[in-house]
């Protein structure tokens, strides 16, 4: 059963303890991983997979029959989602999309941050217990829509070496360049070196497990990688008038994610917090993963109560939730107040799951209280940033004395000199 906790009782270590830390059994197998994918190549990735995913593939490349068959396979209703889903996630993130800036503070000064696109980028999307096609089109879609040239899919494969048609779908409707059938750390290697077979990136996005988890932090660096994301979290501010079978339900959709995952409510309602308790266990009986919702509703999962909502809105903010309902009356004068969350489901009419698949904002999201300063994923995680800067002879002359002193404050003569050799030289008399 969750627990209910008056907030005013716990220590802040006690809120929502997200501790966990990189074993070194994962930390050193995923070391091994990585050195034998450097090493092997596309061999180290067919054993990888035979022994992780028990499947043996001749070829790790998933084939244009194999996308047109999976077409063939899909439900026309799941189908046309898709692509709606496909629509709003474009719409969404084409309005993110930035402009090269120029300026000129004075004359003969131009300033400027130009935007130019990661050339070659990596989706790893894990199967759990399938590929996600949202996952897909969440971290397919913004990239191409900033510009990326070569988007590479990795997936690990089903028992009989296939994919997830619904995936392979989402994969030519998000406009994926080639899709690969491997997961785990060997993928996030593979990525970032490179094999016979699959391309080395530039970055490497997408969510995953400890062991993916692992493998982008240690070959963060040679790439970019866009988070290190921990288990699914949902916070569910909900007032007096909340529906708990509605509340209960949603805790229960992040909850079913992992046995890790943090489903937690917080409410100033004492007969809220007792309903939605009493509805949880309700539900459970009848939810198909059932046995992994209860172990993370009894481990992870809390019922915070409040003296009231000012303190509420305090404790959102302090736990930084990766998926935060607003369950209240009037949820945009909440929403001001809310300083810390990835992303805000508004009114008692927004299930967090709407945002997983269907909406349009991205459900690629910072975890474990990351949201105090990262932000989803987006169109930014796949551009660059470069700075110009443009003197004529005149501006530098008429800054030269300074800043070659500046130079010479700081011990580098070097600098100052570099300055002033272009200085007008003096006319002869």
């Amino acid at each position: 059963m969750i627990p209910i906790y008056r907030l005013s009782d716990l220590e802040p270590s006690q809120i929502l303890n997200r501790d966990i830390q990189e074993e070194e059994q994962v930390s050193q197998a995923v070391e091994q991983v990585i050195a034998s994918v450097r090493q092997r190549g596309d061999r180290a990735l067919l054993d990888y997979t035979r022994q992780f995913d028990g499947v043996s593939l001749e070829n790790l490349q998933v084939t244009v029959r194999e996308i047109d068959a999976a077409f063939d396979k899909l439900d026309p209703v799941l189908l046309e989602t898709l692509e709606q889903a496909a629509e709003n996630i474009r719409r969404f993130h084409q309005s993110q999309l930035r402009q090269d800036l120029m300026l000129t503070p004075q004359p003969g000064v131009v300033l400027g941050q130009r935007y130019t696109p990661i050339e070659k980028a990596g989706v790893c999307v894990p199967r759990t217990p399938t590929a996600f096609p949202s996952t897909i089109l969440m971290n397919v879609i913004p990239a191409k829509l900033a510009g990326v040239k070569k988007l590479i899919l990795v997936t690990p494969p089903e028992k009989d070496g296939s994919i997830n048609p619904a995936a392979l779908a989402a994969a030519r409707i998000a406009g994926a360049d080639q899709i690969f059938k491997v997961g785990g750390a060997q993928a996030v290697a593979a990525l970032a070196y490179g094999t016979e077979t699959i391309p080395a990136v530039d970055k490497i996005v997408g969510p995953g497990g400890i062991f993916v988890a692992t493998a982008k932090r240690k070959v963060f660096g040679r790439v970019g990688i866009d988070m290190i994301a921990g288990p699914s979290e949902i916070l569910v501010l909900a007032d007096s008038a909340s529906n708990p079978a509605w509340v209960a339900a949603d805790l229960l959709s992040q909850a079913e994610h992992d046995v890790l995952a943090s489903p937690v409510l917080v409410t100033d309602s004492l007969d809220l917090a007792q309903a939605v308790q009493a509805q949880i266990e309700y539900q459970l009986e009848t939810l198909p993963r059932w046995e992994v919702a209860q172990k993370s509703v009894e481990i992870n999962g809390k019922i915070l109560l409040c003296r009231n909502m000012e303190e509420a809105v305090d404790a959102v903010n302090r736990i930084a939730p990766e998926h935060l309902e607003l369950c209240v009356e009037e949820p945009f004068a909440v929403l001001g107040a809310i300083q810390n969350a990835g992303s805000i489901f508004l009114g008692r009419y927004t299930p967090e799951a709407l945002g997983d698949y269907f909406a349009g904002p991205n459900h690629t999201l910072p975890t474990s209280g990351t949201a105090r300063f990262s932000s989803p994923l987006g169109v930014d995680d796949f551009l660059k940033k470069s700075q110009t800067i443009y003197y004529t002879q005149q501006a530098l002359e008429n800054v030269t004395g300074g800043v070659a002193a500046f130079a010479r404050e700081e011990g580098l003569e070097a600098h100052a000199r570099s300055v002033e050799a272009r200085r007008k030289q003096e006319e002869p008399v």
